[in-house]
């Protein structure tokens, strides 16, 4: 019989939320516990389909994990960096120009600010959710079944309802999204459980740095997969762009819940009714300013070989004229709208968009938007 007793790791403690009087964005909470009950899901497809409309962000509770388990997973996370030496990190570092996020991501890759040639200060670990593609630091190796767990459990108790609430509110059969984000797909596309550390503190930003970048640590973006599953730590950072008067606004922490937001894949499919969700990283309020955010993200994305069009049997689309693209579209496959998204991020210099603040990027035919 298997020891129910965890690996010892240092406890990761976390700060405080905020006390500072912040312009929050209203989200909606969603209980997913009610998605157990055909009457529940009913109710629950009208609530997430309104949130994605209305802020692209919403939050999910009664996920099934405990708040010891999830403070369980942020030790692993933050085991991730403190445990494991600058050497190894190198040599299971990711490989961008492949399209691969896989590995270690260090510090001063990305250009944030490029008048001044400004770099990120993130670091992160990306796993996918097959754990045998890719070798793993030493001090990670006993933790890998919990990881493994871990990823099991947002697969398939948390994005996979969601998933089919989704399709739902598209009015399609309620597998058509989960069927295009199978367990046991493993290609790279699929899911990826990644952990961020922002900032390093080995990088530490300088105010000059603070000023070019006025206190902005990643542009305003969009996220290129389908979800992003976040769970909620409570130093401060993530806005959000509401679409309804075009203001910055900060996301609340709620102590165990997540934050769910739509990306381009979602987009895509639903031919523009849902819309990639604009959000940004800045620096933390004043009370948390020399704080790092150490993140736990689980980031979904439909098969490589799947193309990014309407899905045009949904009768929501099809009522509302979303149900193809115009003649000489372009529509491309997960696979090339992944590498390129990976490879080109931080990466290439971007044109300055018609919009004012907007920067322009091409990434498989499609333009790509980040927001200053």
């Amino acid at each position: 019989m298997p020891s129910l007793t965890l690996p010892e790791i240092p406890h990761y403690v976390a700060d405080p939320p905020t006390q500072e009087s912040l312009d929050f964005a209203d989200l909606a909470v969603i209980d997913l516990s009610k998605s157990c009950t055909p009457e529940g899901r009913v109710a629950l497809t009208r609530e997430v389909h309104d949130a994605l409309r209305i802020q692209g962000f919403f939050y999910v509770v009664n996920h099934g994990w405990s708040k010891a388990q999830v403070d369980r997973i942020f030790d692993v996370a933050d085991h991730s960096f403190t445990s494991v030496e600058l050497e190894e990190k190198r040599k299971l570092a990711f490989q961008p120009e492949q399209g691969s996020y896989l590995g270690y991501k260090l510090p001063r890759y990305w250009e944030i600010e490029s008048k001044h040639g400004t770099l990120d200060q993130v670091e992160h670990y990306s796993i996918n959710k097959d754990m045998h593609q890719r070798a793993h630091p030493e001090p990670l190796q006993p933790l890998l079944p919990e990881i493994e767990a871990f990823i099991a459990h947002n697969q398939n108790n948390i994005l996979l309802p969601l998933l089919r609430l989704l399709a739902a509110s598209l009015e399609l059969p309620e597998n058509t999204f989960a069927d295009m984000h199978k367990m046991e797909d493993y290609s790279e596309s699929a899911t990826l459980l990644e952990y961020p550390n922002l900032p390093s503190p080995s990088y530490p930003r300088s105010e000059d740095e603070e000023q070019k970048t006025k206190n902005v640590r990643l542009k305003g973006h969009t996220d290129y997969g389908s979800l992003t599953l976040l769970w909620s730590q409570p130093v401060g950072g993530l806005q959000v762009l509401s679409s309804h008067d075009g203001k910055w606004r900060w996301v609340r922490h709620i102590d165990n819940a997540l934050v769910i937001n739509g990306g381009d894949a979602l987009n895509f499919f639903s031919g523009g009714y849902y819309t990639s969700t604009i959000h940004r990283v800045v620096q933390p309020p004043a009370d948390q300013r020399e704080r790092v955010r150490l993140g736990v993200f689980f980031f979904c994305m439909p098969s490589d070989g799947i193309r990014l069009a309407p899905l045009g049997e949904s009768p929501v689309l099809r009522r509302e004229g979303l149900n193809k693209l115009p003649e000489g579209a372009v529509i491309p496959l997960v696979e090339d709208w992944r590498k390129g998204r990976s490879s080109q991020y931080g990466r290439v210099t971007l044109k300055q968009s018609m919009e004012d603040g907007v920067e322009e990027d091409v990434v498989a035919g499609v333009v790509v938007r980040q927001y200053n």
